[in-house]
């Protein structure tokens, strides 16, 4: 439990960060400054950014552990089992990798 508090902490700033450096604009651009509106856009698309991967990794954490051990408790009783439960662990994992897309498709948007 604690870990994952500082996990969404951690995304928190991450996406606090990202947006500030979004919102600054480099010296000598010949675009005006950003209006309160798009600064507003940017701090929402990198809280959702944030929450997709907050939730996506703490739900592919939770499976993994779930699944991993299930799994070496079945090998050790028939190891012959262990190759089919390693597909089910890669498909809990498969979740975070969707998460990170999600959250990167979400930054391009910024």
């Amino acid at each position: 439990m604690r870990g994952s508090r500082w996990m969404i902490g951690l995304a928190a700033v991450g996406a606090a960060a990202a947006c500030t450096a979004v919102m600054t604009q480099a010296p000598g651009t010949p675009e005006a400054a950003p209006t309160p509106a798009d600064s507003y856009r940017a701090i929402g698309l990198g809280l959702a950014a944030a929450i997709a991967m907050a939730g996506s990794v703490l739900g592919s954490g939770y499976a993994v552990a779930r699944i991993g051990s299930a799994a070496l408790g079945a090998a050790a009783e028939k190891p012959e089992l262990l190759t089919r439960s390693i597909v089910f662990v890669a498909l809990a994992e498969g979740l975070a990798v969707l998460g990170f897309a999600i959250a990167m498709m979400l930054i391009q948007k910024m």
